[in-house]
């Protein structure tokens, strides 16, 4: 019993650890090179192995959907028991071999329970190259004396580098659907992993719905069929998946959507309730891939539609863990230990520091009623919505579109993976501040801009500004 278990714990750490850091069906044996620290970190950091995986002498790889690949002496009980079917002679060759020919190693068990279908990432022969496998078999073959210290040297000051804008602009959604009957509607979605614009001086890379943080806003009625199309880049990584929650059905179409690289799946399901209802990326670790930025609303209108206002905003806000402190710039890898300790550097909404103050604010004018499709992706944190300076005439709570909505409210809360619908008119102008009322988040790049124009009305709101007061 005792060899059964280690044997199926074996498989997983290595099929799991081929889902992270990707094949290649053309690397060489190693030579007698011996591969410096900077090369083998590289090598691991381009494969994020980190992200499944708790690698010893490997910063940031604290990851836990495939076992800790402490010890790779494991892999000798393997050649010496009757169960293994390869080629290797060697615990090299075994290691190797996991990489070349990960169908061999696959277990039936994930640590959720049975593994999906395509749960395993595709092939990323054009990820890592030969001298790159080499410099991880080498280093994992050396393991556990082999590691690195417990703390690698820091990292250097990085420059300042620019990437992809990635935020998705609050007036981006579809108009509203009206007085209709049910019909199917087609859903298209294209995970892209992107370098983008974090912060001034600032990149990550993201996991993205259609190349922006949130994905696009749907909008369908009770009723309606949707035909949800999910396709992968062939550029990405990782595998990804989408769980509307919307949907009713197992994983919320996320059990027929685990998407390899350069592959589309496909699956439809009537949306039979009405309400504001996110959906998200669901491949393990799923904290991960929404942390990264993968999620998005769905708005299911109730028979009739919604009552007309004036303008709609879609605004989302999410958490970024990134391995560098706020603030610093360059790069910045995604930090799984953080993620797991819900220590986050970064609050953003729509994506990014200064998505929807400086690049892409609410704007409206005085007299004019506002919606504001509110949701969170999290993966961690509630959000205490507020917005400095106005009340809130309408709140759908908890996104209940059916339910009668609270009137005169200051703040309403927003969990992970949930929604709220608000509704408020314009009374004056002004800048107006969107925030989570967890104010010290504010520090670390959670506000937004809601710039109203327009007569002033001194009966409601009149006197001499002092000094700055940031408003």
């Amino acid at each position: 019993m005792k060899s059964t278990v280690k044997f199926l714990v074996l498989a997983l750490l290595l099929a799991a650890f081929v889902s992270a850091c990707g094949s290649s069906s053309q690397a060489a044996p190693a030579s007698d090179k011996t591969y410096t620290e900077a090369e083998v970190l590289a090598a691991f950091e381009k494969g994020t192995c980190g992200t499944c995986h708790s690698i010893p002498g490997v910063p940031n790889a604290k990851g836990v959907i495939g076992p800790d690949l402490s010890d790779a002496a494991m892999a000798q009980e393997h050649l010496n028991g009757g169960s293994y079917t390869g080629s290797a002679k060697t615990t090299e060759e075994y290691i190797r071999e996991s990489i070349l020919k990960p169908d061999i190693f696959v277990s039936p068990s994930c640590p959720t329970g049975v593994c999906p279908s395509g749960v395993m990432p595709a092939s990323m022969s054009d990820i890592l190259n030969d001298d790159e496998i080499n410099a991880i078999v080498s280093y994992l073959n050396g393991l556990p004396d082999g590691a690195y210290g417990a703390s690698a040297a820091p990292a250097a000051t990085q420059a300042p580098t620019t990437g992809t804008d990635i935020v998705r602009d609050p007036a981006d959604l579809p108009a509203p659907i009206g007085d209709r009957e049910p019909t199917t509607v087609r859903l298209d979605l294209e995970a892209v992993e992107v370098e983008g614009q974090l912060a001034d001086g600032t990149t990550y890379t993201y996991w993205t719905f259609n190349s922006q943080v949130p994905g696009p806003f749907f909008r369908v009625r009770v009723g309606d069929t949707i035909e949800v199309h999910m396709k992968n880049s062939t550029t990405s990584i990782m595998n990804h998946s989408v769980d509307f929650h919307a949907v009713t059905g197992p994983g919320g179409g996320a059990v027929m959507t685990q998407t390899k690289p350069g592959e589309e799946t496909m699956f439809t399901a009537q949306a039979l309730n009405p309400g504001l209802y996110v959906y998200h990326c669901a491949t393990p670790m799923v904290a991960d891939h929404i942390a990264n930025g993968m999620y998005g609303l769905i708005l299911v209108e109730p028979e009739g539609g919604l009552p007309a206002v004036d303008r709609e905003f879609y605004v989302m806000q999410g958490e970024i863990y990134t391995n560098g402190a706020f603030g610093e710039q360059g790069h910045q890898m995604s930090d799984t230990t953080k993620l797991l300790n819900e220590d986050p550097e970064y609050f953003v909404f729509n994506g990014a520091v200064g998505a929807i103050t400086d690049q892409k604010p609410l704007t409206a004018n005085v007299g004019e009623t506002v919606r504001i499709f509110f949701g969170v992706g999290g993966p961690n944190f509630t959000s205490s919505f507020h917005v400095i300076g106005e009340i809130f005439d309408r709140v759908f709570d908890q996104a209940s579109l059916t339910a009668a909505p609270l009137t005169d409210v200051q703040t309403t809360l927003v969990p992970p993976g949930g929604a709220a619908m608000v509704e408020f008119k314009l009374e004056v102008p002004g800048r107006f501040i969107l925030v989570d009322h967890a104010l010290a988040r504010l520090q670390r790049g959670l506000a937004g801009y809601l710039i109203v124009e327009g007569g002033e009305a001194p009966e409601i709101f009149n006197g001499t500004p002092s000094g700055d007061s940031g408003h």
